[in-house]
């Protein structure tokens, strides 16, 4: 193989390994000793940490030769879509490490792994253990497609990935009432945020005619999304940008806890502690931050959209530090002050 094609092939090993670990201990960890199946969750991390640094350095290497350096990795095309004009979009099964999701794989995999072996220790004695860490590297790889897929549809899939294990965790101790109402509403209110990011991607494809990030870039920076949309909202035409962006936005506000989705992340304190780490120390709640900077140039566009947020995040950051203040459990108070700081 040739060697470009080996560091590439990097990519896909990253996410493999974790989606590997979860598949091993979710069907047979029951039946494993308890040494095996923390070498099986942790050692995948590992790798997959060792693999991200790797792949890293190998974008710093490049990135001095291009501006806009990028190692790409297209497995195969999944299937296409016909959208109104006729156009055929493809949609890829690719990965793309450059510089912003370079330091958030490092980040995701670093902490992530420092999480799973916390993990050993709190949760060894649960009889549930091979499911709870099938379940953290089920996280982990969806965290991992999230953050590296080239295009919508691929980072959809990790999106909704994350928001399923953030149910399965959270209900993890499903036993207790409580806990498992608390899963059941970090699962629904996420879900009202993904519709927004539907209707955002479909906005997108239309207006770029191409589901890639780098596409729909370009397709901003050249004005493309500069027209009214067709219908007007209280007697005014927004721009095809304030519309995508603010539907886009809407699933950043569920996945990053902001007003008014932001109900369920005192909630997810029901599941066990490891899981509050690994939702709040710079994995989930990072997904909304991390689609509004991929998609930054579409958002500069629109000074709508832009205010939107901004009053959002301030509004978000004064409410959940006030009802911080006056919070007496530890994990509460750590919740609360993880959204008023995002």
């Amino acid at each position: 193989m040739h060697p470009e094609s080996t560091q590439q092939l990097l990519l896909l090993l990253i996410i493999l390994f974790p989606l590997g670990g979860a598949i091993v201990n979710g069907l047979v960890g029951r039946y494993l000793p308890k040494g095996l199946v923390t070498l099986v969750a942790v050692g995948s991390v590992a790798v997959s940490f060792v693999l991200a640094v790797l792949s890293f350095i190998e974008l710093y290497g490049i990135s001095h030769d291009a501006e806009h350096a990028a190692l790409v990795y297209h497995f195969y095309e999944w299937f296409s879509i016909k959208i109104p004009g006729g156009t055929v979009v493809p949609i890829n099964v690719q990965f793309t490490m450059d510089s912003l999701s370079g330091v958030m794989t490092l980040v995701v995999t670093g902490v992530g792994g420092l999480i799973h072996m916390y993990s050993v220790g709190y949760m060894g004695e649960d009889e549930g253990y091979p499911r709870f860490m099938s379940f953290l590297n089920l996280f982990m790889a969806s965290m991992l497609i999230l953050v590296l897929g080239s295009s919508m549809p691929v980072m959809f899939i990790g999106w909704e990935g994350v928001g399923l294990c953030s149910y399965l965790l959270i209900g993890f101790w499903y036993e207790n009432r409580d806990y498992a109402a608390a899963g059941r509403k970090a699962f629904v209110v996420n879900r009202i945020g993904d519709f927004g990011v539907l209707v955002g991607m479909l906005i997108l494809v239309g207006v770029a005619g191409s589901f890639e990030f780098a596409d729909i870039n370009h397709a901003a920076i050249d004005g493309q999304f500069q027209g009214d949309f067709p219908v007007w909202l209280f007697g005014v035409a927004p721009s095809l940008a304030t519309v995508a962006c603010l539907f886009l936005f809407l699933g950043c506000t569920g996945k990053s806890a902001q007003i008014p989705l932001y109900v369920w992340l005192p909630d997810a304190m029901a599941g066990p502690t490891p899981v509050s780490a690994l939702i709040h120390a710079a994995t989930m709640v990072t997904a909304g931050v991390y689609l509004c900077c991929r998609l930054s140039p579409l958002f500069i566009t629109s000074d709508v959209a832009m205010s939107v947020i901004a009053v959002t995040g301030t509004l978000t950051a004064l409410l959940a530090a006030s009802i911080a203040v006056v919070q007496r459990e530890m994990k509460k108070i750590l919740a609360y002050s993880t959204v008023s700081q995002l």
